[in-house]
């Protein structure tokens, strides 16, 4: 007696087995990762910033959305492809080498909330782009000192801004730049958009007048503040983070010279190493609470 069994009948038996395979491999190595590691990737989208990072529950945020639609290329391979929603946005400077590419990130992505300095532009791609906020209906935050934005609650992933500390209006908008620190555990990013060296000491004299000391301060990476600027870069506020090394996110040959010879000579007196997305591309770490590996 032959056995009852074809190809077609079979089918519909070994498609299951691929779905419940990949479920499992999916389940075995990604999920676990997620369940203690935070992601952080510094988008090489040419002059301006772009950083997109993903914490242990999945949640993720976009620190700044670079020039133009070349943030939203870039933020599609560091993406899961099926996931379409962005938790939020940090606006550090409304100029459109920060915000230009999150009006393609509007258009493609469901964003919770948007965090924003105060400062405004008189650019139409900042108006632009306040549209696009709106229509979203997008929940918006303006920086205060002292704000947390959590993004896992249970393991305590959060960035905590260090400025504006008060309406920033009337402020120029690099001036007006927020400075974020992001935490997860023992290790710690320090973001600034283009905040010149005038409002990093700032925040150092803040610092000491309300805690007595710049311990909070200290971080293992530093976002080069205004894409290596001269106008950046403090040698006290560098030497004052201690970072074990920092990344400049900028564009190749761009205009401005960036980076400075003054940015170089500050970063290699303190002997922290330089990565440039302009010479490296894409560049991210990861975060276990305890130490950074670079991927």
């Amino acid at each position: 007696m032959k056995p009852n069994f074809s190809l077609k009948k079979a089918l519909p038996l070994c498609l299951f087995v691929l779905i419940v395979l990949n479920i499992a491999i999916w389940s075995g190595f990604i999920i676990p990762e997620k369940e203690h590691t935070l992601k952080v990737s510094f988008l090489d989208i040419g002059q301006g910033d772009a950083i997109y990072i993903e914490a242990p529950n999945g949640k993720q945020m976009l620190i700044d959305g670079g020039p133009d639609k070349k943030t939203l290329l870039r933020l599609r391979k560091v993406m899961p492809f099926f996931d379409k929603s962005l938790d939020v946005l940090v606006v550090t400077n409304p100029d459109k080498d920060h915000i230009g590419g999150f009006i393609d990130v509007l258009k493609s992505y469901e964003v919770s909330r948007v965090v924003e300095p105060g400062t405004i532009s008189k650019t139409e791609t900042y108006k632009v782009l306040e549209e696009k906020i709106q229509e979203e209906k997008a929940e918006k935050i303006v920086a205060r000192r002292g704000q947390e934005i959590v993004l896992d609650g249970e393991r305590g992933v959060k960035l905590v801004i260090l400025f504006p500390d008060r309406d920033v209006k009337a402020l120029s908008t690099n001036d007006g730049s927020i400075i974020a620190k992001l935490v997860y555990g023992d290790t710690s990013i320090m973001f600034q958009g283009d905040a010149p060296q005038e409002m990093e000491r700032y925040v150092m004299s803040l610092e000491q007048k309300e805690k007595g000391n710049l311990s909070f301060l200290d971080s293992d990476i530093l976002k080069v503040g205004h894409h290596g600027s001269y106008t950046s870069s403090d040698l006290s506020y560098v030497k004052a983070l201690s970072p074990f090394v920092a990344v400049v996110s900028l564009g190749k040959d761009n205009r401005y010279g960036h980076p400075h010879k003054e940015t170089l000579e500050t970063f290699s007196t303190v002997g922290v190493p330089l990565l440039r997305t302009d010479e490296e591309g894409v560049i991210t770490f990861v975060s276990d609470g305890v130490g950074w590996t670079r991927k």
